[in-house]
Formats: structure tokens, sequence, C-alpha cells
């Protein structure tokens, strides 16, 4: 499944290295520089990049050299979290937006080369609502300069897989129908609503085929939406194969592994985070996720194969080579949460194709990738029985002894952490209701304490490899979850009791879930710090190089000691030639760099809005090396919301700065967003002095009015009167925005009373008006 987060009490509060490198063996270049042409550079995932520009000596003379904003965003409770990591290749930088938009900048300006809209309907009930990122593939049937040579993937909340021509933005039209593949078709176990079937992640291409995983909203029903990876062909989107991680057919050796008379119809386990490939071996690797629900196994009785596994599939066909299951009849929530890295490991004087998966747990698994034998012994260790009624936990877990676990693997009431007296006693006394025997204690009727929680040990910030010095980076987080399993019966009190912690029905079992993070009162976590941290492991060995403390929680700022405590983050961390790892998404709104060597920390930048996205790198034809991250916030951790991506580089003074841009009269166009509703609409403006008027217009729905207001400086704010007369009313709208994007777009937030509701409830949302003449190709839903 996704991963699910409900922070709500945390701090609302909430010089190249010694020894001679060799280069990458295979660095995706160009004539225009050193490329990063995948999500995480690679079809391995490795997030490292051959770019050696910057250094740990020079770093700390990063500057921000531009800002992009999408206009794509929305305010908390309906955020919708951007996480995208770019693209460059061709001389061209590609990103994808919350709503599932694309965008092609220059990549040494930032400026806006075309706009791709999807149309995304912001009325889902989306569970996980994040974009990652998206796909490239170059068609070699199809000479340079012709339409679709190069495609773009993108695939938007709504389940949507869409290919476009990276040159101009426009859908693909042999791809599907009109360039549109609609995911939520052909499942087993077919979704009920919009948002219970979803794509986060982007999918991998490998050998003209675009390999696709999901996300199926946690917690609601045992039948939920079907986990099946899909390829679809890059050309035509026609379907090639499907593999479902739950066994349908008693053939599959994996059958009998499901126990009872509903197991077979059991829905998700599914991969919702990246999926990697080895184009070479026909291989393709996938972390699978739980099986539904997370906390109760009684209608899926068994060891659960693929359930909580990576596995390898044979790119062209789908049929499984190997498997290694991380968790047997998962209970926790704890799904193979990371995009798998392949590297060559070298022992003994062989070179060991090899693949490394990290785990919520805080075990990294490194394994052969041709066989899925570990390369590291792991054990077989007794865990915990469940004492609930129905439910049989599987008597061990696999543990690996190397590397040992990146988090601790239990939770005392001795040692729990508080800033005062008061709340070191709540955490206490929370810990001694609940039942709490160390890693996989199961879920209990009185509450279990679980840790790591499904936060992790690892997320899908997963690791970063140096396949030179053949070491692994780690973001990891450490925080206790409870979670108490309701009688069915009790569940509709404990929704009215509970309307601000996460409560699920698990329908088709004789019990609902509860869970919560373990955060007292004065919101700290109830376990002791560090909450999250950045560990070095060598591959080669499996011992920790170093380990640090991986950014701060911000609203702790004024607290001694608090910037050693670490954070929970999700985001990750990119490694480069040049000895520098960058690693993002801690609850402190800074792009973070440390040297490779020694794990010190070496520059810090603070961004405008959250970041809790992966960072990339690359070169252009000058000669230059930029790191780039995208700063939009997240909703479970209290981060700020936005919509920008920043440019890092080293100074250049050769570079003269970009004129001062001003708003200036004429026609601008783009989306209002009001609430859950999303349209487009056009301003036709007036700037006389520091005084504004415009007519304003939409076609869908239908209104028409007025706006008034000031400019200062490149600020604007301005009240829009507009009436919808399909609906019989009127709504007066206050936007406060600013300049942005080189001058060519006003982005900002609005605030309203809505009265076509009928409620008059006070209301926010965002606005991204962008001066006519935008190439900008939108896509009806």
């Amino acid at each position: 499944m996704h991963t699910s987060l409900k922070l709500t009490g945390i701090v609302v509060l909430a010089a190249c290295a010694a020894g001679q490198r060799v280069a990458d063996p295979a660095p995706p270049r160009s004539r225009r520089g050193i490329e990063w042409a995948a999500y995480a550079h690679d079809q391995h995932g490795t997030r490292y990049s051959p770019a050696a520009l910057i250094t740990p000596a020079n770093v700390a003379q990063l500057v921000p050299v531009w800002t992009y904003r999408t206009g794509d965003y929305t305010l908390p409770p309906n955020a919708i979290r951007d996480e995208t990591t770019p693209l460059v290749v061709d001389g061209v930088l590609y990103l994808s937006t919350p709503f599932g938009g694309v965008r092609a900048l220059d990549p040494e300006t930032g400026a806006e080369r075309w706009a791709f809209d999807p149309e995304l309907d912001l009325h889902g009930d989306y569970g996980d609502p994040a974009n990652r990122g998206l796909s490239t593939w170059e068609d070699p049937q199809r000479p340079r300069g012709a339409a679709c040579h190069r495609r773009l993937f993108v695939a938007p909340l709504d389940a949507r897989l869409i290919a476009l021509d990276a040159a101009t933005g426009t859908p693909c039209a042999d791809f599907g129908a009109h360039g549109v593949v609609h995911l939520e078709q052909g499942l087993s176990n077919a979704p009920k609503y919009k948002g219970e079937y979803e794509i986060t992640s982007p999918p991998a291409v490998v050998n003209g085929l675009v390999i696709v995983g999901s996300t199926v909203a946690d917690n609601q029903r045992v039948d939920a939406p079907s986990g099946s990876v899909r390829a679809f062909d890059a050309r035509t989107g026609a379907v090639r194969w499907t593999w479902d991680p739950i066994p349908r057919d008693p053939r599959d050796p994996a059958y009998d592994t499901w126990k009872g008379p509903v197991a077979h119809r059991t829905g998700a386990a599914n991969a919702w985070s990246p999926i990697s490939a080895d184009s070479a071996r026909d291989l393709v690797f996938v972390p699978v996720g739980s099986a539904s629900p997370d906390f109760y196994g009684g209608e899926r009785l068994g060891q659960n194969l693929y359930a909580n596994s990576l596995v390898a599939l044979r790119a062209s066909t789908g049929a499984v080579v190997w498997h290694f299951q991380v968790v047997h009849h998962d209970l926790w929530d704890y799904d193979v949460p990371a995009q798998p890295v392949l590297f060559t490991m070298h022992r003994g004087g062989r070179d060991i194709p090899a693949v490394a998966q990290t785990t919520k747990m805080g075990y990294v698994f490194v394994l052969n990738r041709e066989t899925g034998a570990p390369l590291f012994p792991v054990e077989e260790r007794p865990v915990p029985a469940s004492d609930v009624p129905g439910e049989t936990a599987w008597p061990t877990q696999p543990v690996p002894t190397l590397p040992k676990p990146l988090v601790p693997s239990a939770m005392s009431r001795d040692s729990v952490f508080g800033l005062t007296p008061a709340a070191r006693q709540w955490c206490r006394a929370k810990l001694a209701g609940l039942r709490s025997e160390g890693i996989f204690t199961p879920p209990s009727l009185r509450g279990t304490a679980i840790f790591p929680g499904n936060l992790g040990g690892s997320n899908w910030s997963g690791l970063a490899v140096d396949p030179v010095r053949e070491l692994a980076f780690v973001p990891t987080n450490r925080l206790v979850t409870a979670v108490t399993l309701i009688p069915r019966a009790n569940y509709t009190q404990a929704r009215r009791e509970g309307r601000d912690l996460e409560i699920s029905p698990q329908a088709g079992t004789p019990f609902a879930m509860k869970r919560e993070f373990l955060v007292s009162p004065a919101g700290t976590p109830c376990n002791p710090p560090p909450w999250g941290t950045l560990t070095a492991i060598d591959l080669a060995s499996g011992q920790v190089a170093w380990d640090v403390p991986l950014g701060s929680i911000k609203a702790l700022a004024s607290v001694p000691g608090s910037t050693s405590w670490g954070s929970p983050n999700l985001g990750g961390a990119m490694v480069t030639a040049g000895g520098v790892v960058f690693a993002g998404g801690a609850m402190d709104q800074r792009l973070h760099a440390y040297d490779e060597a020694t794990g010190r920390e070496v520059w810090s930048a603070e961004l405008p809005a959250g970041v809790h996205a992966m960072p990339m790198t690359y070169t252009t034809a000058s000669g230059r090396q930029y790191v780039v991250v995208a700063a939009g916030g997240h909703r479970e951790l209290h981060d700020p919301p936005g919509d920008y991506v920043v440019a890092f580089a080293l100074p250049d003074p050769a570079r003269a700065p970009e004129p001062a841009a001003s708003i200036t009269s004429g026609a601008y166009e783009g989306y209002l967003v009001a609430d859950r509703t999303r349209f487009y609409a056009r301003f036709t403006m007036r700037v006389d002095g520091p005084s504004i008027t415009a007519t304003v217009t939409s076609a869908a729905p239908r209104a028409d009015g007025r706006a008034t207001g000031r400019v200062t400086g490149d600020s604007l704010a301005a009240e829009v009167t507009l009436s919808v007369p399909d609906l019989h009313c009127s709504i007066i709208m206050h936007l406060t925005g600013a300049l942005a994007n080189r001058g060519v777009a006003v982005i900002g937030e609005l605030h309203y009373a809505d009265a076509c509701d009928g409620s008059n409830m006070s209301k926010s949302g965002t606005f991204s008006l962008w001066k006519s003449g935008r190439r900008l190709v939108r896509l009806a839903p």
C-alpha cells in the first residue's frame, strides 16, 4: 500500500575526497553536458551522478541561480504533495507537477518552453496525494525531429498514463486513446471511488515497455483494488503483460501461501514506489507493498507471497524470476517502500551483480541481482505471537546480519523523551497501556507500540549508491506508531470520538483500526532523538561508515541542542562524483549537503517551502553544474506549502543579473483553485500606477466579473467579484500574489466566502495567471 501519515502532534511544531576516482561506467552524457535521464538518474536507481564540479571544498559557495513556480499547488487540508525530481535530457529540463502537469524549462535559466496540463479532477478522494516525477523514452524507429521521437510519460493521481511529445508537450496520438491509457481499467479488483487507486511514482521504461505500479488506499477493505504491475508498449500503449502480486491461479507456486476463503480476493500488495530495471538482463525489480488491510490478516492467513517482497520479473514477459520476502504475513504496514538500487559488488576479486533494498524496519537487504540470494547472511528470528481472535502471526521474520539495523527495534518506558517532566510522564503512561515487545509485536485490541512505525526506518526516500566507492547513503526515521484494533461494533463510536485521528474501517474483517504517532502534547516524539538520520554504509563490508542527524525540526529551533536531534524526513538523497551527498526531506525547509567521506555537513540552504523531494544534478554545455530540488511542502509534516523548483550553482561573475520585472497591463490567463474546484480564467488587466482593474471571464464554470486592487513592487493584492449565472450566485475572492518565472506569471493564494454552496464558509485556494502567449497544452480528463 502507500504510506499514510498523520503526524498531527509533531510541532506544528510541527575538494574531492582523497584518492583517485574513476568515471562512471556508463554516464548519461550528451553534447550538452551530463544528464539526469531517469527519476533516480538511471534505470538502476542509483541516484548517483558523475558530475564532479561541486566538491566538499567549494559546495559552501552554492547560491540560488533561478527559481521556477509551477502554479500547481493547493492548500491544506486538500494539499497534493510535490515530490517531483526533474529530468534533464537533450538540453531540456522536464518536471512534473502535483496535478500531473509537465513543464519543459531551459536548464540554465529556468525559463519555461512549454507546459502541459491534464486537467486533474481535484474532487477525487485521493488517499496519498503526491507526484514524484516522470519518465522518458526515445523511439528508435523515428528519426530525430519527428513527432514523439522522444516521449515523456506522466501519470496523474487519477490513474491515467499519458505520453507526450518531448519537443512540444502535445499528446502522442498513437499511444492509447489520443495519448492516454486509463489504468483503473482491467483490474481484478476494481476501485470503488476516484482516488482509491492512484499513481504517485514515475513508471520504469525498459526495452520499449513502460512498466507501471500503483498506489492503493490503505485499510479501507479486504478486497481493495488490485496491485497489478503492468507493462505497456511504449509506442502504442497496448498492454503487453500483467502481473498480480497476489496469486489468483492455483498453479502459481505462491498460491498456497494464502489461506482462507477470501484470501485470493485480497487487494493491494501494490508497488507504489519506483521500479528499477536491468535492460541487459531483461529484468525489472518490483518493490511490493502489503496486502489489504495492513493491520489484520485473519482473512489472508499464511506467509502471503509475493506481498512485502522484492520481486525480479522478466521484463519482456512479466514472469517471476525470483522473489525475496522481507516480511512474512505483514501486520505492521511494513511495505517494501523504496526503489531497489542495482550496483556491482566487488568481493574476492569477483564482480557480483547486486541489488540493495531498504525497508521500513530499518533493515537493508543486499541480494544477488540474478538469483535473489542474500550476499550477507539473513536469519529467521522468532517474533511475538498475536493475541487477537482469528489472527495467526507468522512465527519468524527475516533479519539481515549485515548491515546492522539502522534504527532501534524496541521502545521502553524507561527511554521516553520529553521537553518537560509532564511530557515524559504522558509518554510513559501512554506506553504503559500498549503492548510493546519489540519489533514485530502484532497489533492488539488494547493497542500496540510499533517501532519503527510505518514511516520507517526507511521510506520512499530509499538509498543512493556511489558505485565507485561502493557506499550507500540512507535517510531514516525513528518514530513510534500506536495501532489499536477496534471491534466492528465500536467502529462508529470510535470515528465520532476520534475525529482528529486516523481511523479506518478495514471492511471485510472483524476489526477497524486506529493509528497515531506517539507525540506528547508538548509536540515532541516520545522516543528519544535523533528522529531522523543519514547513514553511510560500506556495501563491500556491510559496516556503517558514518551516521549523522538529518536536518532539524524548525519549530524547535529555540530549544538548546535541538539542531542535533534530526527530524522525521521524506525526500531522499543523491550523491555525486565530486564527493558530495545532497539530502532534503526534514522539517526545516532546507536542502543539506554532506561530505561523502566523513558525513560532515558542509552546506545547507533554506527553501521557500518544505523540501520533500529528491534533489538532482546536471551539467550544461557551458560547463556549469546545477543542483535542483522541488520545494512544495508536506501537509502531514506541517511544512509550508508551495510550488517552487529551485536551482543552485557556484557563482559565475560573468553572468549578468536578470533585469527587474513588473506587473504590466495586458491579458493574463490561468487557473483559480477554489476548494476542490479548478477552473481556467482570463484576466484583462489595466495597471495605472499602483492601481489595477481587470475584467474576468471563465468558460467552465461560466462566470464573469471584475477585479480591483493595487500593485506594490512585484506583489499584487486584488478583490475579484465573480458572477456564476448557472448557480445563481456570486463570489468575492481576495487574491494576494507575486510575480514569478522571470516576470511572466503572477502566482499566489486566494480567500473567499463560498456563497455558491449556500454555506458562506470561509475557504482558501490558489491562483496562477500567465501573460498571454504561453505555450500551454490542455487535456480533457
